[in-house]
């Protein structure tokens, strides 16, 4: 019940947002009660939360997966950047993690999420990147979240038509910066 109401939910999220979406259509396109939903989330931000969870945790295993066989931390890094704009290209992502879920789960909550999942990925990967170029990581929570914050803005840029190329050759022009 619990997958059903969420992959209900997120159909609906999606097509609607949150705002736009009431519980009754999701627990009719789920095909459960009222009582279901409630037994197994507080209320609709807590389903909407679930939602977005499980969409940062696909994304962050499709980094995982894409960066695993990396033959340097750059590569890694390269690789990870292509698997993020890949896994944001996914129906639905960029409104459910970039611009629905900052707004509904508010930013301290969307922060401890990214910090569990692909910004986790993008951390381990600079920390890498600095060890391997024997520099130290004294900034290295400011890099990721700098970095972090262009991975998102360069996701939106492409989703708006930009040239997918232009943004990957940009991210690995800062990449290689931060090791000059």
């Amino acid at each position: 019940m619990r997958a059903a109401l969420i992959a209900a939910a997120r159909t609906l999220f999606v097509e609607k947002g949150y705002a736009d979406t009431a519980t009754p259509e999701i627990v009719a396109a789920a095909g459960v009660t009222r009582g279901a939903l409630y037994h197994h989330f507080e209320d609709k931000k807590a389903l909407f939360a679930a939602v977005v969870a499980k969409e940062a945790r696909a994304v962050s295993e499709e980094i995982e997966s894409a960066s695993l066989g990396s033959a340097t931390a750059r590569d890694a890094l390269l690789d990870g950047t292509r698997a993020y704009f890949d896994a944001l290209a996914a129906p639905g992502r960029i409104r459910l993690l970039l611009l629905d879920g900052p707004s509904v789960l508010e930013m301290d909550a969307m922060q401890r999420l990214n910090g569990e999942t692909s910004e986790a990925s993008l951390k381990a990967g600079i920390r890498d990147l600095f060890a391997a170029s024997r520099k130290p990581a004294d900034r290295l929570d400011a890099v990721t979240d700098l970095l972090g914050a262009a991975f998102d803005r360069a996701v939106l840029a492409i989703a708006a038509g930009a040239d997918r190329k232009d943004y990957e050759q940009a991210i690995a022009a800062l990449i290689d910066g931060l090791v000059r």
